[in-house]
């Protein structure tokens, strides 16, 4: 089938795109987030990845964005309005999501934590609460109790971590998070200990944390991760209950189909 939305959501590290219609994601492409982008440089790099796609233009009906980085924003509306010529929707300000917000200070919560709480209480109805873990720059832990966003915690990513140690201890190298091990051994090797102490240090911080959020709130409750670090934590550990790649996408999906219904 034809993609009638392209989605957008831009973190601080890259931006992912996806191409969806009204039942599904159908496919997504991750691209970086650099300084170095010019609104023409979007635009055609957008056209490109529509070719790659095969994508009917004439079946495109409108973009859809979540964004956490503000100085992006305006590149991407002219890349759009250029370009692509489609109305450019911009969650929560012309997609309100439909949760109640109680952080003290509502605007400070990233539209990413919002979407990904809606698209997860609306895949999983059934839940009284629901724990989103969402690995990018940061990891963000967010609750939802009902049809309520309750707020969360914040923790520096994988990559972020590594990037502070590689900097800050000289003699350290960079290294490959991708490990095969069930367990943490005594690393006999400085790349090795650096794989086992960050890859099950995140499993047991993202455990220790899940837990004491979880008796919190009511249950039953899912938990939920997204984000490329999500597989390496699920392999080792029992603690989500889904490991969805694609749930920021299918929140900024259903909210535009949920809102054209309500229209």
């Amino acid at each position: 089938m034809q993609p009638e939305l392209l989605l957008f959501d831009i973190g601080n590290t890259s931006i992912k795109v996806g191409l969806a219609n009204e039942r599904h994601v159908l496919t997504s492409y991750t691209l970086p987030a650099n300084a170095g982008h010019t609104s023409d440089s979007l635009g055609l790099t957008l056209l490109s990845l529509l070719r790659h796609a095969g994508t009917d233009m004439a079946e495109l009906k409108a973009c859809v964005a979540s964004s956490v980085v503000p100085g992006f924003d305006p590149l991407l509306r002219e890349a759009v309005a250029r370009y692509l010529d489609r109305p450019l929707y911009c969650a929560p300000d012309d997609l309100p999501i439909p949760l109640e917000n109680r952080y003290e200070r509502p605007s400070e919560v990233g539209a990413d934590r919002l979407v990904g709480a809606f698209a997860a209480r609306r895949l999983c109805p059934d839940a009284a609460s629901l724990l989103v873990v969402d690995f990018g720059t940061a990891v963000t832990f967010d609750c939802v109790s009902g049809q309520a966003y309750l707020g969360g915690l914040i923790f520096p990513g994988p990559a972020t971590a590594l990037a502070a140690l590689s900097r800050e201890a000289a003699k350290l190298p960079r290294v490959n998070l991708d490990i095969r091990a069930q367990e943490p051994a005594p690393g006999r090797d400085t790349t090795t200990s650096i794989q086992h102490g960050l890859v099950f240090g995140f499993v047991c911080m993202v455990e220790g944390l899940t837990q004491r959020l979880k008796r919190q709130m009511p249950g039953p409750i899912k938990v939920l991760a997204t984000g490329g670090f999500a597989a390496s934590i699920a392999r080792v550990s029992p603690v989500f209950d889904h490991v969805l790649p694609a749930l920021l996408l299918d929140g900024l999906r259903r909210l535009y189909y949920e809102e054209r219904d309500i229209l």
